[in-house]
């Protein structure tokens, strides 16, 4: 039966044939859980001040957003190396129109916004949907949180990430409205899947290739900014593909 080591431990956690149990399993996924969790209590505190905030604060409120999101994809994105940005990016904005990811989950967003609010005509639960998503997927935290979490329970990234998506969510649920809290879905199933493949990822996921993936994840996090404060129409669900493209280039020039 194969074990997989914990980082600076003896302990391990079985697996079989590759497969976890569903025990092991739900032991696991605790640091995805306790993310999601926080996007729903922010993201349902937020919707206690939707609609009694007045349009020109609310504005107001969205630029700043905007330009703080700007700030933190920034600071991801100076890290990265500018060669690896400029290819990974080209080719994933290339394949992601190809593919059309930005439609395809702003659909979702739209049906879901059918299924649960079918006479709000304003409401903007698509847009919150899949800004919130991509905003707490797309980063360091997420993937370095979620191996500690699944390796050594470790929760300390996960909960500080989980307090940062937490307070987010309730300020964009204030004016974006229910969809903020539907992001807590696409999180878990990230974050659960890193967790749970902890084990097989340790040695392929390293520091270096992490800050890599990471800044260009920054580029799409600056782009989500520049929506939010320029209303800007960077289709950013399109560049996802640029994560692969990132990690597949750095790999190349490792060899």
């Amino acid at each position: 039966m194969p074990r997989f080591r914990y980082f600076g431990s003896k302990r391990s956690i079985p697996a079989i044939t590759g497969f976890y149990t569903y025990r092991t399993v739900k032991k696991i996924v605790t640091g995805a859980l306790i993310n999601a969790a926080a996007i729903l209590l922010g993201g349902a505190i937020g919707l206690l001040f939707k609609g009694k905030i007045p349009k020109s604060i609310s504005g107001s409120i969205t630029r700043v957003l905007g330009l703080c999101v700007c700030i933190i994809g920034i600071s991801s994105a100076i890290e990265g190396d500018l060669m690896l940005l400029v290819v990974s990016l080209l080719l994933g904005a290339i394949t992601g129109e190809f593919i059309d990811i930005d439609k395809r989950m702003n659909n979702l967003g739209l049906y879901l916004q059918k299924k649960l609010s079918p006479k709000d005509a304003e409401s903007r639960f698509a847009e919150g949907f899949v800004t919130t998503s991509l905003l707490y997927c797309v980063g360091a935290m997420a993937v370095v949180g979620s191996i500690e979490s699944g390796l050594t329970n470790d929760y300390s990234t996960i909960v500080t990430k989980s307090i940062l998506d937490g307070v987010a969510s309730m300020v964009f649920a204030s004016y974006l409205g229910f969809g903020v809290l539907f992001s807590a879905l696409p999180v878990f199933i990230y974050q659960g899947s890193i967790e749970v493949f902890a084990g097989y990822l340790q040695d392929v996921l390293t520091g270096s290739l992490v800050t890599q993936i990471s800044a260009a994840g920054g580029l799409m996090i600056m782009a989500l900014g520049f929506n939010m404060a320029l209303g800007a129409k960077i289709k950013v669900a399109n560049l996802l593909p640029g994560l692969l493209f990132a990690a597949g280039y750095y790999s190349l020039l490792m060899l």
